[in-house]
């Protein structure tokens, strides 16, 4: 058990580039899908030393199935009368303002608080996450896993009810308090990636099935969409100053302003390839954030892959080049 006391506060000196504050947020879902929606969701406002400020929680009505309910407890009857998330979108975007976002898998809540923003035509007010998992690594902490049972664990935080989402943000708080002290004691870089709001967003046509959930099968966070394979062979990477070819695989890294999937689709439309990863038949890399320490940024740097960000390649797919004959 590694537990910080009184004297790293006194004795760490804050770094000028640390965030002001911080919003350690846990959202409960019907799902892990781009269709499913919140049920529940907490804060913890933190100030720029980890220090409690306040918390919030709240009920939210997802209108429709809630999806696990053995997971995080909560039943339609509990939430048919909760708010919708529009209803609370500003209070819970009050509470976001100017903060980064911190999140234990914090690309999964941030996923899906932009989705739930898109759906109610308003913006979050996120500008920078920091997921606890890319932390504890940064901080080689010896955790045998990424749960976040084992990283409160390490701290010793006592977790009282998980997949609450207000005891899970509560844990999450505390546990971020001494790995936030230990970073600016020993100098460790912030993993802070960029958020970037949906400002193009499609709801999926699937209409979910009643106690059927097909996003907690697979196991991952992104349930894999299989798409019929590309046509055309693979004529090689992008060039600057040339069109993109069909046939050329393309990958995505970070967040989008348009939604993944649909970007996706506007690729395959134009008889490109998606690739799941990077290798060294990668033709493109699309990144918004292309210093981001991510697996497929640093496997494109090794490999020399091209990058590019989402407005070039937006650009690029209104003239893809026909494949070679």
């Amino acid at each position: 058990m590694t537990m910080l006391d009184d004297r790293t506060t006194a004795e760490t000196t804050w770094p000028t580039a640390y965030p002001e504050g911080y919003a350690v947020v846990d959202v409960e879902t019907t799902g892990l899908a781009r269709e499913d929606r919140i049920v529940s969701a907490a804060v913890y406002r933190l100030d720029a030393q980890g220090n409690v400020e306040d918390h919030w929680y709240t009920l939210v009505n997802p209108q429709r199935d809630p999806g696990p309910v053995w997971i995080h407890g909560l039943t339609s009857d509990m939430l048919q009368d909760a708010p919708l998330f529009k209803d609370i979108a500003g209070e819970f975007a009050g509470r976001l303002a100017d903060r980064v976002l911190v999140a234990h898998n914090a690309i999964f809540d941030w996923q899906m608080i932009a989705r739930e923003y898109a759906r109610a035509e308003e913006t979050a007010p996120v500008r920078q996450r920091l997921c606890t998992i890319a932390l504890s690594k940064e901080l080689n902490l010896p955790l045998p896993n990424h749960k976040l049972e084992s990283l409160a664990a390490h701290f010793g935080v006592v977790q009282q009810r998980a997949h609450h989402a207000l005891d899970d943000a509560r844990v999450l708080a505390e546990a971020f308090r001494p790995s936030l002290h230990a970073a600016a004691r020993d100098g460790v870089r912030l993993p802070l990636l960029e958020c970037r709001p949906l400002t193009e967003w499609s709801d999926s046509a699937v209409t979910p099935r009643i106690g059927y959930q097909s996003s907690y099968r697979g196991g991952g966070w992104r349930p894999s969409r299989k798409r019929p394979a590309c046509p055309h062979p693979n004529p090689g990477r992008f060039e600057d100053g040339k069109p993109l070819k069909q046939g050329m695989r393309i990958a995505f890294s970070g967040d989008t302003s348009v939604e993944r999937e649909l970007l996706e689709d506007r690729a395959v439309e134009a008889g490109l390839h998606i690739a799941t990863s990077v290798s060294r038949l990668t033709s493109l890399l699309v990144t918004n954030d292309p210093d981001s320490a991510t697996s497929k940024t640093v496997k494109a740097k090794s490999f020399g892959t091209p990058v590019v960000d989402e407005a070039a390649f937006t650009q690029l797919l209104r003239d893809v080049a026909a494949a070679d004959g």
